[in-house]
């Protein structure tokens, strides 16, 4: 790799690192605020909370690396078109080709990175993250469930214990059960234990009552009992048989998956869509990169010509990715949706070669650009007045 690669290389992988890192940093915080109930309401460390949310992170690199390679490249192209490099460049003969090479580098490692991400870290993360609510879960009766407060550990699950004394006895244990949508069970009794076999977990409750309203019945039913156990293994989190959805499946379950897999029976145009959408996901960055490069790395002589290909561009690559979100979508229900995809990255892949090699300036006609500058001149012109 010559100096003028070098000095490339560095400065666009430089900068997709710091925009890949910020865009990930300020997308994760948003969303981990909205599980901070983690800590508030079951009693979780900070570590536990940041390790929960930190699980999904990547899959938003899955989303933001090939966004972020654009930016990088964008300013890149941009800063050499700013300094006049590109103009020297080629006035000195080299081709626009020798360019184009460090930026494809960069792109392999986004690609390897993506692809790596794709077929097994985020699959591998989201299981882990379903095992690990799953042992929360588990632990929230005997270790966790805070005193005096009424906490939903599961959708329409609410549990609350008014004391903890010694040995685990749970006192003053309050139960809510609405997850059945044709009942709804509420129990309340004296004293509880929590008890762990190779059936599962239970919750033994002593002294108690037990309401069951029945969905067109009028009156519900009343039982007092002496003891009761509440079978805590139903619990969808805290199942000793977990069953992994399709984006939690590795990239080899999904090119080979079993026959006889209930979900696969139910779903099979799900298993090719995400299948498609895995193999993919790696020729974007490919595709986003060799297109803006069409756009900005032409040599220019105007600012004005190039904004006008930046917005090109950022329009293109929006075009780009809602065509692919929507052939992921119909790849489900349609075999000509992912060979489209295909297709299409293809043909931008070789209609960014054809106008890299003949040096072919992307741009609107210049009445178009005439246009839209007296348009923006009068709109500022007005408001400034105002």
């Amino acid at each position: 790799m010559g100096s003028i690669d070098s000095y490339i290389f560095r400065q666009t992988l430089a900068g997709f690192i710091l925009v890949l890192v910020t865009l990930t940093g300020v997308i994760w915080i948003t969303q981990a605020l909205r599980g901070i109930d983690v800590m508030t309401s079951q009693g979780q460390t900070v570590l536990v909370f940041v390790g929960l949310t930190g699980l999904a992170i990547p899959y938003l690199v899955l989303v933001i690396a090939p966004i972020a390679l654009v930016i990088a490249v964008a300013y890149v192209l941009n800063k050499l078109s700013t300094d006049s490099e590109i103009i020297v460049m080629n006035a000195a003969g080299i081709q626009p080709w020798r360019l184009f090479r460090p930026f494809f580098y960069v792109t392999v490692l986004v690609s390897a990175m993506i692809f790596v991400i794709s077929a097994y870290i985020a699959p591998d993360g989201l299981r882990r993250l379903k095992s690990w609510q799953r042992e929360i879960t588990a632990d929230v009766l005997s270790n966790v469930l805070q005193t005096g407060k009424f906490v939903e550990i599961e959708r329409n699950l609410t549990l609350r214990i008014r004391e903890r004394q010694p040995g685990g006895l749970l006192v003053g244990v309050f139960i809510d059960d609405r997850r059945d949508p044709k009942e709804r069970v509420t129990i309340i009794a004296e004293r509880g234990t929590v008890l762990k076999n190779e059936r599962g977990s239970f919750l033994i409750l002593d002294d108690g009552n037990l309401q069951r309203f029945e969905a067109g019945r009028r009156d519900p039913a009343f039982v007092v009992f002496d003891r009761n156990a509440f079978d805590m293994t139903k619990v969808g989190s805290a199942a000793a048989n977990i069953s992994y959805s399709i984006r939690e499946r590795y990239l080899w379950d999904l090119l080979d998956p079993d026959p006889e897999d209930p979900m696969f029976k139910q779903f099979p145009g799900q298993f090719r869509a995400e299948m498609h959408e895995r193999l993919t996901s790696p020729l974007y960055p490919f595709a986003f990169m060799a297109l803006t490069f069409a756009f900005l790395g032409a040599p220019r002589t105007t600012r004005q010509s190039r904004a006008m290909s930046i917005s090109s561009a950022v329009a293109s690559l929006a075009v780009l990715r809602l065509i692919g979100f929507a052939c992921t979508v119909l790849a489900a229900t349609s075999i000509f949706a992912a060979p489209f995809q295909y297709a299409l990255l293809f043909l931008t892949l070789a209609f960014s070669a054809w106008v890299i090699t003949r040096v072919i300036v992307l741009e609107p006609p210049p009445v178009v650009i005439d246009t839209l500058s007296n348009l923006i001149g009068r709109i500022t012109r007005r408001f400034a007045a105002s």
